[in-house]
């Protein structure tokens, strides 16, 4: 029956790829600049220009290159990448990797401090507890990320020499591991090569601490405030009198019930890290799909862009559906069908 109804999810999202599909299709051809002009060189004629438009299928009406876009898709060909010649499925899935490793670490980092943060901040009110957990949320949404990773850059790295060269995700000293998952630290870790294992993880320290910063205010702000309302509910209250000792009633009772909300901002901020990421992957050299998307926008590549958006609208759909199904984990009450 589950399985019936993640069927009948997915297929509800085919209505939203497809207008993902047509709006990024007609927002890359609004682009100012012409592309055959960039990739037949600025001492190309006319004349050359136009071929190249032509070899690019641009000379066409946009109707004709649209239906030989969705003819390519059908066939899973998201396009050639005239910036790198390589084709953008090969690209996107070799970058990937490197996104969700930073993307991933980044959000444990948030969740380990910021829910803990929101549940001691709304079970003491008014503390210190409570007056760091709104200078945090403060700093996190007023700060831009650029300049959160351009001041960790400029601190730890050039004042104190703490961390690694921000560039990369290895130091040019070391190989990387043997590719497997494309995760660095995974793939260190099978061959049990801690020397690259430390390498990779200290390159992450600070592109992780800014995506974390970013993330951590929403995370630690909706646990706070769902922590609060529970807690003053009619059932906490009842527990308390019925004897149950504190721990028992804010994490069983109080926590469990006050997650819901914070697993909805968790998949919402998951979803956000993975298309807002291309900053923080600009600033530190990272090599993920952000980065590569921002390079193909640069010079209007219009295969890229439109493989990235692609790749994350899907990316977004099964997001969704892993958080329902989270839901059904946490509270069983909570349905598919809902």
């Amino acid at each position: 029956m589950r399985l019936k109804l993640v069927g009948k999810r997915l297929l509800g999202a085919l209505p939203n790829l497809l207008g993902v599909i047509v709006i990024t299709f007609v927002l890359t051809r609004a682009l100012p600049g012409d592309p055959a002009a960039y990739f037949a060189g600025g001492a190309a004629t006319p004349e050359a220009i136009e071929e190249v438009r032509r070899a690019m299928g641009l000379d066409q009406p946009l109707w004709m290159q649209f239906l030989r876009y969705v003819a390519d898709l059908a066939q899973g060909n998201l396009g050639v990448s005239l910036t790198t010649g390589l084709p953008v499925a090969q690209e996107i899935l070799m970058r990937l990797p490197a996104s969700f490793e930073l993307v991933i670490a980044a959000l444990v980092l948030s969740c380990a401090v910021a829910v803990p943060l929101g549940v001691l901040a709304a079970t003491r009110p008014g503390s210190w507890v409570d007056h760091l957990c709104r200078v945090l949320v403060t700093l996190g949404v007023s700060l831009p990320v650029f300049f959160t990773g351009l001041l960790f850059a400029y601190v730890f790295y050039y004042l104190l020499g703490w961390a690694p060269s921000p560039l990369g995700r290895l130091d040019p000293v070391h190989s990387p591991p043997p590719f497997v998952t494309g995760l660095y630290l995974v793939d260190a870790l099978l061959p049990r090569d801690t020397v690259v294992f430390w390498a990779s993880l200290k390159q992450m320290v600070l592109p992780v601490a800014t995506m974390a910063l970013f993330v951590l205010a929403p995370i630690a702000r909706m646990t706070r405030a769902s922590m609060l309302s529970v807690l003053s509910s009619d059932f906490v209250r009842t527990a308390r009198a019925s004897g149950l000792s504190p721990a028992t009633v804010l994490v069983r009772y109080a926590l469990r019930n006050a997650l819901l909300p914070v697993v909805t901002t968790l998949g919402m901020v998951f979803g956000f890290m993975l298309g807002s990421s291309v900053i923080v992957e600009k600033v530190f050299g990272w090599p993920g799909v952000g980065a590569y998307a921002l390079d193909a926008l640069t010079v209007s590549d219009y295969a890229p862009i439109q493989g990235f958006v692609l790749a994350m609208g899907v990316l977004f759909v099964l997001l969704n559906l892993f958080v329902d199904l989270v839901y059904t984990l946490v509270d069983p009450r909570v349905t598919l069908e809902a």
